[in-house]
């Protein structure tokens, strides 16, 4: 019945053609609507707001939620650590994932890439240089990076699903073996990749790709958990 209920809600709005923060029917209106009762309807909305798909405003009604992947991060986030606890590879699976899409990606921008992408890819590519140099962390610099790279494509659903990647990825990160790593070797693939794709070889963009995730890759093939890491109830 719960089921059923929040199906027909999101029916609605799909019929409604309603977009993010469009105010829903009021739970009287619903219970018309779906012949349910008040604490049904209650609990189908609750339901639907853990899926972004509505919000809830208490003492100022119900609207379309902003549909994001939030829901996908927390699931992929806790489905990864769970599973490296309990002596999965699921990181490297995650990360193969990602590669895969990437690597499928790459050669399809290799060549197109505007100007003014290129240029932003430049100066994302000389921060990194100057905070290999200073020793601070990369970390924020590339996932500008990559965001940069692939935005021209113009797929909105496909930019949050790399976010989901990276932000899935990197809130386990401390889960990872920190194996003596060079930034500026980190830097040298980058700028490969940028090369790559600016003079339209989508073979070395590939290539290029495939080594700057097997770095990343080699640590997690050492990874053991640390079952004294983290408190069992921490947030990840």
């Amino acid at each position: 019945m719960a089921r059923d209920l929040q199906e027909q809600i999101k029916k609605l709005i799909i019929d409604r053609r309603l977009p993010s923060g469009a105010v829903l029917p009021t739970e009287p209106d619903l219970m018309e609507l779906l012949g349910a009762s008040r604490n049904s309807v209650r609990e189908a909305l609750k339901a639907l707001q853990a899926m972004g798909i509505v919000e809830i405003r208490h003492g100022f009604g119900t609207y379309v939620g902003p549909m994001s992947m939030a829901p996908m991060i927390e699931g992929l986030a806790f489905r990864t650590v769970a599973g490296h606890y309990r002596g999965e590879d699921s990181l490297l699976q995650l990360l193969q994932l990602r590669e895969a899409v990437e690597t499928g990606l790459v050669s399809r921008v290799a060549g197109s890439v505007t100007g003014e992408d290129l240029a932003a890819l430049d100066a994302l590519v000389d921060r990194m240089e100057a905070e290999a140099t200073a020793g601070g962390g990369l970390a924020e610099t590339d996932r500008a990076f990559h965001a940069t790279l692939y935005r021209g494509l113009g797929n909105a659903l496909l930019s949050e699903l790399l976010e989901a990647f990276w932000d899935a990825f990197h809130r386990v990160r401390t889960d990872l073996v920190e194996l003596p790593q060079d930034p500026k070797v980190t830097c040298r693939q980058h700028r490969e990749i940028l090369d790559a794709v600016r003079s339209g070889d989508a073979l070395r963009a590939e290539d290029a790709i495939r080594e700057h995730f097997g770095n990343i890759r080699a640590r997690l093939t050492t990874t053991v958990p640390n079952e004294t890491s983290r408190h069992p109830n921490e947030r990840v």
